[in-house]
């Protein structure tokens, strides 16, 4: 099973995710895929280059990422041209690493990503998990963690996808508002859910093949 892990900035998204990945279970950073399809030497960049100018890349093959925003943010337009670019790079090393984990026989594959809700990877999630905070706790962690101003933190959150239309695409909810201990609980509990699920749709998939064995 494929599982998107995903929720707003400050929920706590990625000490759910290190803690699945503690339990042993592959979990795919897509944020940090859309950091490494911009490395240089990466085809990615030239093909920015081409649409956004030669300049957004320095001397040593580094992006300038604050003149490729100005620039592909400035209109729709950029910013579509922008996600033509890069949305299929980073889904291509996603699926590819899903791929392999598939292949190295893991019932469970997590894919940890801000934006998942509303983006063509939501429908490659055979579940979707939505990790929500306080709107308080999660402007006061993103200060702590980014040291931006708590007025800089709220425009942060308030320009992402709602809480409410995230919850709207979860079939499962971990709200992350109290201890560790408290997260830790809610990861183990889905883990064994996930883990049933996962068990009973192989069992079908078994199911299916003998039957289809038996009939040719």
């Amino acid at each position: 099973m494929v599982i998107g892990l995903t929720g707003r900035s400050g929920c706590g998204k990625s000490s759910v995710s290190a803690l699945l990945a503690g339990q042993g279970f592959p979990c795919i950073d897509a944020d940090a895929i859309s950091r490494e399809i911009l490395q240089p030497g990466s085809p990615c960049l030239s093909r920015l280059q081409n649409a956004f100018g030669s300049d957004i890349v320095d001397n040593s093959g580094v992006l300038k990422r604050r003149l490729l925003a100005d620039r592909a943010f400035a209109t729709a337009e950029g910013t579509r041209r922008l996600t033509s670019i890069t949305h299929p790079e980073i889904l291509a090393r996603i699926r590819a690493r899903v791929q392999q984990a598939r292949a190295a026989g893991a019932p469970l594959c997590f894919v940890d990503g801000a934006v998942i809700v509303g983006t063509p990877f939501e429908a490659e999630c055979d579940r979707m998990i939505v990790v929500t905070a306080p709107y308080a706790q999660s402007v006061a962690r993103i200060c702590s963690r980014d040291g931006i101003s708590a007025e800089m933190a709220r425009r942060r959150l308030d320009a992402q996808t709602p809480e409410k239309t995230l919850l709207e695409a979860a079939d499962y909810h971990i709200s992350n508002d109290g201890a560790l201990a408290d997260l830790e609980q809610q990861c183990r509990a889905l883990l064994d859910t996930l883990r049933k699920e996962a068990h009973e749709i192989d069992a079908t998939r078994i199911s299916g093949k003998e039957k289809n064995t038996e009939i040719s």
